[in-house]
């Protein structure tokens, strides 16, 4: 399902005089279909970024990303866009919902870029959050945690192939983080998607029964 070789990422920096410093070099990774997998690394080991160029979010410098058998590094933007709304479902830490538009409509427009609204699917999602309730609210008028959970939903509303989780339970409480774990592994687990999640949560790595160390992964951190 994810495949990657020799992944490398550098951005400028202005204590280097503006000299390029190397973020992530990834030799090698593989991700297969149904696999859930959790990478285990502490907050600007350069997860997050590993995590978007994986999407397409941030093109590489050099390097190949394969996400079901499609080179998203060989994609334009247009392209590597459309690919992320068909296949890949991704939970931000910072969840990026839309301000203007309901917590139902920031899930359906989720949908729209992967080729369809179906608002039974949305309507189902948000009800398993525990937000069945808060269809017409706006995100700001939801607590952290209730805006979580609409990120959480609006990641798992296409069937993904794959699923990117970038500390996904970080602004939970203890209950609702297990709760919304055991939806994304579940769902995951229903539609036969792959899960990589990163993060520094023991209590949430103890869930997973494959655990890596981003570290060993990341040959800039060693």
């Amino acid at each position: 399902m994810l495949d990657l070789a020799d992944l490398r990422k550098s951005f400028p920096a202005t204590e280097t005089g503006g000299a390029r410093v190397e973020i992530v070099r990834v030799p090698a990774f593989a991700l297969g279909a149904g696999e859930q997998t959790a990478l285990r690394g502490e907050s600007g080991s350069g997860k997050t970024t590993f995590l978007h160029l994986i999407a397409g979010i941030l093109a590489a410098d050099s390097g190949r990303v394969t996400v079901d058998g499609v080179a998203m590094t060989s994609l334009g933007e247009a392209q590597r866009d459309r690919l992320r709304a068909q296949k890949l479902g991704y939970i931000f830490q910072t969840f990026n919902l839309l301000q203007g538009f309901t917590v139902l409509e920031n899930v359906q427009l989720g949908m729209a870029f992967g080729g369809g609204v179906d608002k039974a699917r949305a309507r189902e999602l948000l009800g398993r959050v525990g937000l069945g309730h808060r269809f017409n609210h706006f995100p700001n008028q939801l607590s952290t945690g209730q805006q979580q959970r609409v990120a959480v939903a609006r990641a798992l509303v296409n069937r993904p192939k794959l699923v990117l989780a970038d500390e996904p339970t970080g602004n939970l409480d203890r209950v609702h983080s297990r709760a919304a774990l055991e939806l994304i592994r579940e769902v995951c687990r229903e539609s036969g998607a792959a899960l990589l999640l990163v993060s520094h949560d023991e209590e949430v790595l103890r869930q997973f029964d494959r655990v890596r160390e981003f570290g060993e992964l990341n040959e800039v951190t060693r």
